[in-house]
């Protein structure tokens, strides 16, 4: 039986998650205090809204990219490699404007693809396709759920080295397609988000709303478990300094909605802020680095 989050279920894990990260604890000396207290006061709430927003976009996205597929699984044609090449024709465009679904054209997705009704996927949104075939539903709960319960969900697993090059944590929307004469379930579409791409748009999104504030850093990590994820910190030492798995952890267990801590380095003082993503999984966050100007 899946897993994946019903609404009311996603609703309840996002009410927790507004609670986690508006009760982040200080704790440590005050060299940081201003960013710390902006932290737990202004960052938290902006990327709580933001991953709130976007789940949901992504989760109406990929329905409304399962119900434009529909027509492609179940039309006559000639032959099932016609069927292929119109199919991932139909992907590309519709992650494109003007015709796109207006929620994934501005995406941190990495792939879109038409899944099989076992799961499986039928093809990918580029050529060659290293997906292709691929039992998407064997890794991923959400895929299950969208094709034998008939909703929208998702969930953070992981792919194999194989599909996509480096073993890559990743969270996996998926929707049904059906068939339009009798409601069958005839196939679905699948996207994804590496926790890489998560953290770019966490980071852009927070630079780009206070990029008035001149001097300031603004940065964020994603974890999972040990892992710390970045594509690229805000300098190449900062990663030297973020909190790791030991110091996560034990700082959960005294304030498990979250705390923040602070770090010298250079002359320059950081302010991190440790914020657990319950919807997301079991020791998965998110962590904030702000330096307020010298």
């Amino acid at each position: 039986m899946s897993n994946a989050p019903t609404t009311v279920q996603l609703a309840t894990l996002l009410a927790s998650a507004s609670l986690a990260l508006s009760s982040l604890v200080a704790c440590g000396p005050s060299d940081a205090g201003p960013a710390r207290r902006t932290i737990r006061e202004v960052h938290a709430a902006e990327v709580k809204r933001m991953l709130r927003e976007d789940v949901a976009r992504h989760l109406e996205g990929v329905a409304r990219a399962a119900e434009r597929l529909a027509p492609g699984f179940t039309a006559e044609l000639p032959d099932e490699a016609t069927r292929e090449r119109q199919i991932r024709y139909a992907l590309r465009k519709l992650r494109e404007p003007p015709r796109g679904v207006r929620q994934l054209i501005a995406s941190p997705m990495t792939f879109l693809a038409a899944l099989e009704p076992d799961g499986k996927v039928f093809a990918r949104d580029v050529t060659p396709d290293p997906m292709k075939g691929l039992q998407l539903g064997a890794l991923f709960p959400s895929v299950r759920t969208a094709l034998t319960e008939g909703r929208p969900a998702f969930v953070l697993g992981e792919f194999p080295r194989t599909a996509t090059g480096d073993p890559s944590p990743s969270i996996v929307f998926a929707a049904p397609s059906r068939a339009s004469d009798d409601g069958r379930i005839v196939g679905g579409a699948a996207l994804g988000i590496p926790l890489w791409r998560l953290e770019q748009r966490i980071s852009r999104q927070l630079q780009l709303d206070h990029a008035s504030e001149q001097g300031v850093v603004l940065w964020s990590y994603v974890y999972r478990g040990d892992d710390l994820i970045s594509q690229q910190a805000a300098h190449p030492d900062l990663d030297t300094i973020a909190p790791d798995a030991q110091t996560r952890r034990a700082g959960l267990a005294r304030s498990p909605g979250g705390f923040t801590l602070e770090r010298e380095q250079y002359g320059r003082w950081y302010a991190f802020g440790v914020l657990p993503i319950p919807m997301l999984g079991e020791d998965v966050g998110v962590v904030i680095v702000r330096s307020d100007p010298l």
